[in-house]
């Protein structure tokens, strides 16, 4: 697993900055693409750095070749992006990725991503509700992200997130494919989750709830 390349976006956020740290960890070979490098407080021997944006076709494209997998932990950031920023992100990787015959892509989101399997129970209902409510473009924008991926034919695990705490405490984790159980989830716990994703079919085409149970 770890002769693996990854290609990581959004390693300066708040969930992307330990899943860097965590490859790390584990001696896997990651590139990662940033707006600002003078964020990215990380220097190892195995880590290539490339500066550029998402949104530009021509860089997901450059970025991703020599890589065996692709992680995005694109958030909004800061100072934020569009608020399409999830699909135009998206459109740009699917494109590359069908290009250099690239399959593996897993992605975070947040609890308010629907999928036809749910059953959200009404803390999970209401969740997805607010975020509707008071961002009502960038959430449908990640709808609209989760659609993208079900029409492609790469094979995709989309990742869906209560509350980022940003510790490097470890819990057990809890998993669902219908419901989220608990209001949040460590970043490190996020981390291992995902390494151990690039091994694993399980979530292969599916967009798991995880939290620290």
């Amino acid at each position: 697993m770890q002769d693996l390349k990854i290609a990581l976006i959004g390693a300066t956020g708040k969930a992307g900055a330990y899943i860097l740290k965590a490859l790390m960890a584990q001696k896997f070979r990651v590139k990662a693409l940033v707006r600002n490098p003078e964020k990215l407080l990380v220097n190892h021997s195995t880590l290539e750095i490339i500066t550029g944006d998402v949104k530009d076709a021509e860089t997901v494209h450059s970025f991703i070749q020599g890589c065996d997998m692709i992680i995005s932990a694109l958030g909004m950031g800061q100072p934020a992006s569009e608020k399409t920023i999830f699909t135009q992100s998206t459109v740009n990787i699917l494109k590359a990725m069908d290009a250099i015959h690239l399959k593996r892509y897993i992605v975070i989101t947040g609890i308010n991503v629907d999928t036809p399997a749910d059953e959200k129970d009404a803390k999970t209902q209401f969740a997805t509700k607010w975020m509707y409510d008071n961002y009502p473009v960038s959430t449908a924008d990640r709808q609209k992200e989760y659609d993208l991926l079900t029409e492609s034919n790469l094979d995709w695990t989309l990742i869906r997130l209560p509350l980022i705490m940003q510790t490097d405490e470890q819990t057990a984790v809890g998993t669902s494919l219908i419901n989220c159980d608990g209001d949040q989830i460590n970043a490190s716990n996020l981390a291992q989750f995902i390494i151990e994703q690039l091994g694993e079919e399980a979530f292969v085409k599916r967009a798991p709830f995880i939290w620290n149970s």
